[in-house]
């Protein structure tokens, strides 16, 4: 996505306009670059078939590359577990970094559009915080997206969203996601 230079995505403008004015009444900052800010999210991929069919790595590394609109690195196994039949260096996923304003888009079709789609949908839960601002979600379908065709799938595959922010506490993270419109259960 070649956007022009002025291009400037919807919540980013939210953000700019709404969230950090928002978050200096709710915390207090004194200086508006203490606001904290979504520095970028990750997607990653474990294929677990991929012991008996390395192409399904590929398959799924070109879904990711829908999903995202960047393409993902291939990731590989460290060591070799036999209880699992994997090898050393052996592809077993995929995954992408979204920073600026392809994790902006990406931020928006997630909760407007994917999160709603997901069956017998209750809310994220509140307390996947890891202690230092960044909220992390697993997602067990990947054709909640938009960008994935159901026919042309020929298997489900699950995927981790890692929210990094630049917020201290897991409070300060969960206001700012709540701010983006984050559906989190009560």
């Amino acid at each position: 996505m070649n956007a022009p230079a002025d291009y400037s995505p919807r919540l980013k403008q939210h953000y700019m306009d709404v969230v950090r004015a928002q978050m200096i009444e709710e915390f207090g900052y004194k200086n508006p670059f203490e606001v904290p800010v979504i520095e970028k999210i990750v997607l990653n991929m474990g294929v677990g078939e991929a012991v008996n069919d390395t192409k399904k790595v590929t398959l799924a590394a070109a879904d990711l590359a829908m999903i995202a609109g960047q393409r993902p690195v291939i990731t590989k196994a460290r060591n070799a577990i036999s209880t699992f039949k994997v090898r050393e260096n052996m592809p077993i996923g995929a995954k992408v970094t979204l920073r600026k304003v392809r994790m902006y888009e990406f931020l928006d079709r997630l909760v407007t559009i994917a999160l709603p789609r997901i069956r017998d949908f209750r809310g994220l839960n509140p307390k996947s915080f890891d202690g230092n601002g960044n909220y992390a979600m697993g997602i067990k379908e990947h054709l909640i997206f938009p960008e994935i065709n159901y026919d042309k799938v020929d298997s489900m595959l699950g995927m981790d969203i890692i929210v990094c922010t630049s917020a201290k506490s897991d409070n300060e993270a969960r206001a700012l996601l709540r701010a983006f419109n984050f559906p989190f259960r009560q």
